[in-house]
């Protein structure tokens, strides 16, 4: 896994600004905060996992499956192009 290993420290800071988002949700909770808000953060905690999720599918698909020496530069970009969209 060299690409989490290059990119640690953003893949880090990801991790990190979810578990604040967590702890927020977590006090939301605990206050008997209102659906609305509770669902906001829930949705925030969801769309920072995607994109964790996103970013080291990425590099996994750069780095182990498609190199891009190997000329399918454009397919790979399609194909993470395709998978951002579903993440959304």
């Amino acid at each position: 896994m060299a690409h989490t290993s290059e990119n640690k420290k953003p893949l880090l800071n990801r991790v990190r600004r979810i578990q604040g988002q967590l702890k927020s949700l977590e006090l939301a909770l605990e206050e008997g905060s209102e659906c609305s808000g509770v669902l906001q953060q829930i949705a925030a905690v969801r769309g920072g996992i995607n994109g964790l999720m996103m970013e080291v599918v990425e590099g996994h698909l750069r780095t182990h499956l498609v190199p891009v020496d190997g000329g399918h530069a454009d397919e790979l970009d399609d194909l993470i192009k395709i998978f951002r969209s579903y993440m959304k």
